[in-house]
């Protein structure tokens, strides 16, 4: 947007943060009803900003103090325990203290620098420690509130205190501001290290770039071909012009999915809560979030978004819903675990048609494979990626397991996890539309706390499907039997 309008600057994450708050309070708190569940709602929602800001900061920080300690040329570590990463850049930096003997010995100005440098470090990675215990917490609020939804039968109809035409403005303009921020900014060298490396997939070298991709944990193995575009950054070192391709892909794929998560919201609302203003005022909040203007160029948090609302949206026919569930699990594993809630839902009607889908979405994503594959090898380790098979990773792990939390304790997690998603097949045992939306979303929140790789951060995944279910109407009604037609290719 710099172009467009001269000295246009953009807005310090901190500062969004307090403006899009109190404009969220203003539209949507019910002041004459300040108990009410939604009103709490919207608190929870704002809680996150902390967490997020923490996090936004403090990996910034540690990525700026990285480059000036490399800058000092001080000599690589010799154990790999040393290593570090700095989301996607992986840099080797060193704690110990330079040998005497060595040529930087008699720089002592350069070692106090050094000094300095790496205690800011360590303050830095504290802070980032701080941000993800926060986002637990308030993770876990969020996700015991989505799982009593079921039972919140009653429901009154709190519209939001802004016509719709004023609602529908607000959205479209926040859209605009966003998505010219994507398209203004300009990836670092970081942003691009890891479509440089999964480059080598185009000619058929899984090489090095394999290790790369299961450091991103399970996923398709083409999106990391996607580079990341940091909307809200503290640094401003551009990467050459060798990424520029991979630059405006990103960017395309990234505004093209927020658009498919605004329309798809809208959507729902308009053609399942039979209320427009509500899918209108759930996509303004989702624009307006802190989390989404600082992390709108992440293409892996928006995509999975995308396909799971358009799964939603298009609930009434289960051979469209399969494929997007299908897509979406090819995309980042994860809503794999949403298969026995849905499947569950479909069982009495549509289950077939949801399988169908499912599974033809996933088996064309793995024959797709084959060729960015050298040979069967690494066509099987890419299979592996795109399907996490393999024991939990306890090495190498970034977000909170990388930063003291012990990794062995991600597997009881994991167990409790897989027992919740394994659960939702059975409880509630008449489910509905508004089960679907509350049990995916708390689904998708209970990822969190096992992710090694960020796990807090992807609030994308449940945003908007957590923003439908508080402001979803009574959908008791909405049943497969009820919906559902035998006709395998319904209007």
């Amino acid at each position: 947007m710099n172009q467009f309008l001269w000295h246009y600057q953009q807005v310090e994450p901190t500062t969004w943060a307090y403006l899009s708050s109190l404009l969220m309070l203003a539209l949507f708190f019910k002041f004459n009803r300040v108990w009410s569940v939604r009103n709490i709602d919207l608190l929870l929602l704002i809680l996150l900003a902390p967490g997020l800001l923490l996090v936004h900061h403090a990996q910034q920080q540690q990525e700026s103090i990285a480059v000036q300690i490399k800058q000092l040329e001080y000599p690589e570590p010799r154990s790999p325990d040393a290593r570090s990463s700095w989301r996607g850049l992986v840099m080797q930096v060193s704690w110990q203290e330079p040998e005497r003997t060595s040529p930087w010995a008699d720089r002592p100005e350069e070692h106090l620098e050094y000094d300095r440098l790496t205690g800011d470090y360590a303050e830095w990675r504290t802070v980032e420690r701080r941000g993800f215990l926060w986002l637990f917490a308030i993770g876990a609020v969020l996700l015991v509130r989505l799982l009593f939804d079921p039972t919140m039968v009653r429901r009154p109809l709190l519209d939001p205190n802004l016509s719709t035409g004023g609602l529908t403005f607000i959205c479209c303009s926040l859209f605009i501001f966003v998505m010219a921020n994507v398209i203004a900014s300009t990836p670092t060298e970081s942003d691009l290290y890891g479509p440089k490396a999964a480059a080598q997939l185009l000619v058929r070298d899984g090489g090095d770039s394999q290790k790369q991709l299961e450091r991103h944990g399970p996923g398709y193995a083409v999106i990391t071909l996607l580079s990341s575009i940091p909307t809200m950054s503290l640094m401003n070192q551009p990467a050459s012009d060798e990424g520029f391709a991979f630059s405006v892909a990103a960017k395309a794929m990234a505004i093209l999915s927020h658009l498919a998560v605004v329309l798809g919201m809208i959507g729902i609302g308009y053609r399942h809560f039979d209320n427009i203003k509500m899918g209108i005022g759930t996509a303004t909040i989702y624009m307006m979030l802190p989390y989404t203007t600082i992390w709108t160029g992440r293409v892996e948090h928006v995509l999975p978004a995308a396909l799971l609302i358009w799964a939603v949206l298009n609930y009434q026919r289960p051979l469209i819903a399969g494929l997007c569930i299908g897509s979406a699990i090819g995309v980042v594993y994860y809503p794999m675990f949403l298969l026995p809630l849905w499947v569950s839902f479909y069982w009495q009607r549509g289950v077939w048609r949801f399988v169908l889908g499912t599974l033809t979405s996933l088996s064309i994503m793995t024959a797709s494979l084959l060729f960015v594959s050298k040979d069967l090898s690494a066509f099987w380790a890419n299979v592996q990626t795109m399907f996490g098979l393999w024991l939990p990773i306890l090495e190498g792990l970034e977000g909170v397991w990388g930063l003291g939390w012990d990794p062995v304790y991600r597997i009881p997690v994991l167990v409790a996890f897989i027992a919740l998603s394994s659960t939702l097949a059975i409880w509630p045992a008449r489910k509905n539309l508004g089960t679907l939306l509350s049990c995916s979303a708390a689904v998708m929140v209970a990822v969190q706390f096992w992710h090694g790789f960020g796990g807090g951060l992807f609030v994308g995944w449940y945003l908007p499907l957590t923003l439908l279910t508080i402001f979803r109407p009574n959908l008791e009604d909405r049943v497969a039997l009820a919906v559902l037609t035998e006709n395998w290719f319904p209007l």
